[in-house]
């Protein structure tokens, strides 16, 4: 497989952050504080209200921040997990991702700060995703939202819980979710996809940076079931329709898109798109190039029109 070459705005981009020296080089303390000490952007999307709370999880509260694009009554919900590798994160320096998806998409969205390794290990993260997802939907009045238009979206490891979550609620009788949405997903453990051989020093995330987060996520246990890595799960069928997101530069591309073609061929509606020329983690500030922003507006537009058109099974 050839190495794809990077659009010449995301080359650009990633040249002008000099060079990055390994995650494992730098260690997890150095990693989280430096993703939490990036400025947001100031030309974030304009919101009726941002509103920070607490609800009750599984070992404590867990922090929500619910972004309200507008007043409408009613409005779609897409409940939130932020990428991170499950070992850093937080609804602040992820804030620039839900924010741009409340806007285009014109649902309510609720960011979940859940528990990160290896302070807590596994399932803390996917127990506080659920827990979250369960509130939601039992509050949606309160939150003024629709119970009938909820989905779960994230990117990267995010993206791994919010198919973890699709898969619990249909296990369990759970919340009846209409979307999952898996923004260049961490599903899976298979590191020997193609797409991660053939770019071992991809730009922003090595094959060794995938490696040492896995390590931290999975704390030294090597036993895994389908809510920890949802490749695993043997059946995908009556899960929501998916909307799956993939970049062409990215080393865990085939993890998301092999997941996409199971989901398919399980009955389940399902939209995949590879955008070309842009590596993992390109919808964090989409604003930056011109396949981010194109590809923020097709997942907004795609939201819209499953909002508008709910499907009644």
């Amino acid at each position: 497989m050839a190495v794809p070459a990077l659009d010449p705005d995301a080359a650009a981009r990633i040249a002008a952050f000099g060079p990055i020296p390994p995650m494992r080089e730098r260690g997890i303390a150095a990693v989280r504080a430096a993703i939490e000490a990036t400025a947001l952007p100031a030309n974030l999307p304009d919101m009726a209200s941002i509103v920070d709370r607490v609800v009750p999880g599984p070992a404590g509260p867990i922090p929500l921040r619910i972004y309200r694009p507008s007043g409408d009554a009613a409005a779609p919900a897409l409940v939130y997990f932020h990428g991170g590798g499950m070992v850093m994160g937080t609804n602040h320096s992820f804030e620039p991702l839900a924010r741009t998806l409340a806007a285009v998409s014109g649902a309510t969205v609720i960011s979940v700060e859940y528990r990160l390794a290896p302070e807590s290990p596994p399932p803390a993260q996917f127990d506080d995703a659920y827990a979250a997802t369960e509130w939601v939907a039992a509050h949606a009045t309160e939150l003024g939202v629709d119970v009938n238009r909820l989905g779960v979206v994230g990117d990267s490891a995010g993206g791994s819980l919010a198919a973890a979550v699709a898969l619990a609620a249909r296990d369990r009788c759970g919340p009846k979710l209409s979307v999952q949405v898996l923004l260049y997903p961490g599903l899976d453990r298979d590191m020997g996809a193609p797409s991660i051989t053939a770019m071992p020093e991809a730009p922003m995330l090595r094959h060794d940076d995938i490696v040492y987060m896995l390590d931290i996520a999975d704390c030294g246990v090597s036993q895994h079931d389908h809510y920890r890595v949802p490749a695993y799960a043997a059946d995908l069928s009556g899960l929501p329709q998916a909307l799956v997101v993939t970049g062409e530069c990215d080393p865990i591309r085939d993890w998301g898109e092999r997941f996409a073609g199971r989901l398919r061929d399980a009955g389940v509606q399902t939209t995949v798109t590879r955008y070309p020329g842009v590596c993992h983690g390109f919808l964090m500030y989409s604003h930056t190039t011109a396949r981010g922003r194109l590809a923020i507006a097709e997942i907004g537009a795609l939201l819209r029109a499953k909002f508008a058109h709910p499907l009644p099974f």
